[in-house]
């Protein structure tokens, strides 16, 4: 009799710690964090060809939702006006950050890209090389169906020449850019939203080469 309620204790001790190890909070999920690779490999040294002056890149501006670090997909087929996070896949920097050092990656194979403090100190010395601002105005993962998407990229880039009076309007020109995804999820999205990038860095490269 002793060891049937010895026995019986014992049960409800185990039952209760099990019931108190179920009520502990789940350890909570990090995000998985993406970036846009690893690029080309840059140069040791970059030359600037006579066809091919310096250009200072400032800062791309974005606003909203698209100078976080979510990733974003909107569903074309439900609601395209509407921008969803994954919840659990984030950028390792804001787009903006991102979508500048892959420009300045690629734009730099061909001649010298500048921060706006490298161009100051230029100025001082009587050089003043071409101003270029981006405008990051879309950047997600739209999806056309439940299983076609594509990585859907828009900017507006705007070329300033810089004179003694100030800077001067050369030209300005928008770039929408969609690649598609090889896959319906957050990691699909960041491979479409890569290529998109690599794709209008080409397409600028070609522009402001036609720009004399």
């Amino acid at each position: 009799m002793r060891s049937l309620a010895t026995w019986r204790w014992a049960t409800l001790v185990c039952s209760l710690s099990l019931a108190a190890c179920s009520a502990l909070p789940d350890k909570p999920v990090r995000s998985t964090l993406y970036d846009f690779g690893p690029g080309v490999a840059a140069a040791s040294s970059t030359a600037a060809s006579p066809d091919q002056p310096s250009l200072v890149l400032h800062d791309i501006e974005a606003a909203g939702a698209l100078d976080g670090s979510s990733i974003l997909y909107r569903l074309g087929y439900a609601d395209g006006y509407q921008l969803k996070p994954y919840s659990q896949a984030r950028w390792s920097a804001p787009p903006p950050q991102l979508v500048r050092q892959r420009l300045r990656q690629q734009l730099g194979q061909n001649r010298a890209i500048l921060d706006p403090v490298d161009s100051a100190a230029l100025a001082r010395n009587g050089a003043a090389p071409r101003v270029m601002r981006v405008d990051l105005e879309e950047f997600s993962h739209l999806f056309e169906s439940q299983t076609r998407s594509w990585g859907l990229l828009r900017l507006r880039v705007t070329l300033m020449d810089n004179t003694p009076a100030g800077e001067k309007l050369l030209a300005q020109k928008t770039f929408a850019i969609r690649e598609p995804a090889s896959t319906p999820d957050a990691a699909g999205g960041v491979r479409a939203l890569a290529a998109a990038t690599d794709a209008a860095a080409r397409e600028i490269a070609q522009w402001l080469q036609d720009i004399r």
